[in-house]
C-alpha cells in the first residue's frame, strides 16, 4: 500500500484519527478498491467507528494486490502522536506519505514539511482479521439530520464529566437533550441539564413520537467535532432503547459512521416496536441471534488458514459456537437477585454491539468462598 495525501487533507486525516482515539486503543487499517478504511472499536465492544477515505481524497492511492488486501492494526497512541497538533499540520506539512511494508511489519508515515524538512515515523503493526460492524439504517424507525454546528452548540451546555445523555422526541416534532442520571434518588441532588430544539433547526426529522434513547456522550463528542470542523451535516438513526444508534457523515471524499450502544429501558416491553414494517420477535437480552436478526450488528472475522503462520488478533479472538451449560454460580446470583429488597434501583445495562452480551455498571461480585476479613458492625451499634 502506498498513499500520498496533500497538505489540505492531512489535517482532515488528523481530525479523523482524533475522533477514532475516543473509541478504542487500536487503529485498524484496510486498503480496498473503494478507499482506505480506518476503524476502531471500544474494549467493551459497545462502540464502533469507521472512516472510509475515497481514492479522490489522495494524490496517489495504490491499495496493493486486490487478491490479498493487507489488513493491520497499530496502537492508537503511536498513530495519534504523528497528528497530535492539528494547527501545526496545517501550517507546516505540505504532503503526507503512507507506506505499508508487510515484510518488515512497519507502517511508514512521512511528513514532508516546509523548508525541505522530512519527518519519518516507523510504526510497528500486527496483521489481523477484518473488523466490521454490519448495520442497516433503513431498518431504523427514527432518523433526523441536523447541521453539526446546531448539535455542537447544544452539547456544549453539558459538563465534560457527563457520561450519558438522553435524546427524546417531544410533541410537535421537537427534540430534547437531557442529562441522564442513573439513580432516581439522586435527581434532587444532581444538576440536570435539558434543552429543546425546534423542528426548523433540523434539515430532516422523521421520528417516532415519544421515542427516546440514551447513549454515551464521549464518543459522540469526537464525531461531532470532526463534523463541525468539516462543515458536514450529521444524520442520526435509532430504533428502540437497547438497540444501537448510528451516526453518519457523508461526503464525496469520505464517509464516517459511529455505532453506539444505547441504554436498555427496564420499563419498556420485551418486544420492541416494528421498524420499517419489520416486526422482531421477543428474545432474551443475551441472545446473539437476536442482535443479528433485529439489527444486524456483528463483527465479521476471517480466520487464517492452517498454512498461514500469522497469529489471530488477541483483541478480537475468533469465537466458535458451543452449547450453553448452566453455571451453579449464576443460579445462585439469580436467586440473590430474586431476594433483593424492593425499591432497589436497577443496574445500568448496555447491550454489546458485537456479541449481544449485557454489561452492568457494577464490578464482578466476589466468589462465595472468599474469606471475610472484617464483618459488618452495623448490628453492634
Amino acid at each position: 500500500m502506498k498513499c500520498v495525501i496533500a497538505g489540505s487533507n492531512v489535517r482532515a486525516l488528523g481530525r479523523a484519527v482524533h475522533a477514532l482515539s475516543r473509541i478504542g486503543d487500536e487503529l485498524y487499517l484496510e486498503p480496498t478498491g473503494s478507499g482506505l478504511s480506518l476503524r476502531a472499536a471500544s474494549p467493551s465492544r459497545s462502540a464502533f467507528a469507521s472512516f472510509l477515505l475515497a481514492p479522490l481524497f489522495f494524490q496517489l492511492y495504490q491499495p496493493g494486490p486486490p487478491a490479498a488486501p493487507p489488513r493491520c492494526k497499530v496502537h492508537m497512541k503511536s498513530f495519534l502522536g504523528v497528528f497530535r497538533s492539528l494547527p501545526a499540520l496545517e501550517k507546516t506539512v505540505e504532503r503526507c506519505l503512507l507506506l505499508l511494508r508487510p515484510r518488515a511489519s512497519r507502517l511508514v508515515l512521512q511528513l514532508h514539511c516546509k523548508y525541505g524538512i522530512t519527518r519519518t515515523h516507523n510504526l510497528a503493526f500486527q496483521e489481523c482479521e477484518r473488523l466490521q460492524a454490519v448495520f442497516d439504517t433503513q431498518r431504523c424507525a427514527s432518523s433526523l439530520c441536523a447541521p453539526a454546528r446546531v448539535l455542537a452548540e447544544a452539547v456544549v451546555h453539558f459538563p465534560q464529566t457527563l457520561a450519558e445523555v438522553t435524546l427524546a422526541a417531544g410533541p410537535g416534532g421537537r427534540i430534547s437533550l437531557r442529562s441522564y442520571v442513573e439513580d432516581e434518588a439522586e435527581l434532587g441532588k444532581a444538576m440536570v441539564t435539558e434543552l429543546w430544539l425546534a423542528p426548523d433547526e433540523f434539515q430532516a426529522v422523521a421520528v417516532v413520537p415519544d421515542s427516546r434513547i440514551t447513549f454515551c456522550l464521549k464518543e459522540f463528542r469526537g464525531l461531532l467535532a470532526f463534523a463541525e470542523a468539516s462543515n458536514l451535516p450529521l444524520t442520526i438513526h435509532y430504533d428502540a432503547p437497547g438497540r444501537p444508534a448510528i451516526f453518519s457523515l457523508e461526503d464525496p471524499l469520505m464517509e464516517a459512521h459511529l455505532v453506539l450502544a444505547t441504554l436498555l429501558d427496564p420499563e419498556s416491553s420485551s418486544q420492541p416496536p416494528a421498524a420499517n414494517g419489520i416486526s422482531h420477535a421477543p428474545a432474551p437480552s443475551d441472545d446473539f441471534a437476536d442482535d443479528l436478526e433485529s439489527y444486524m450488528i456483528a463483527m465479521e472475522t476471517e480466520s487464517y488458514g492452517e498454512d498461514s503462520g500469522a497469529p489471530p488478533s488477541p483483541t478480537f479472538p475468533l469465537r466458535t459456537p458451543h452449547p450453553i451449560e448452566s453455571d451453579p454460580q449464576e443460579e445462585e446470583e439469580e436467586e440473590e437477585e430474586d431476594g433483593a429488597v424492593p425499591g432497589t434501583p436497577p443496574h445500568k445495562k448496555f447491550r454489546s454491539l458485537f456479541f449481544g452480551s449485557v454489561m452492568t455498571s457494577g464490578g464482578p461480585s466476589p466468589a462465595p468462598s472468599q474469606e471475610v476479613l472484617a464483618e459488618d458492625s452495623d448490628g453492634e451499634c
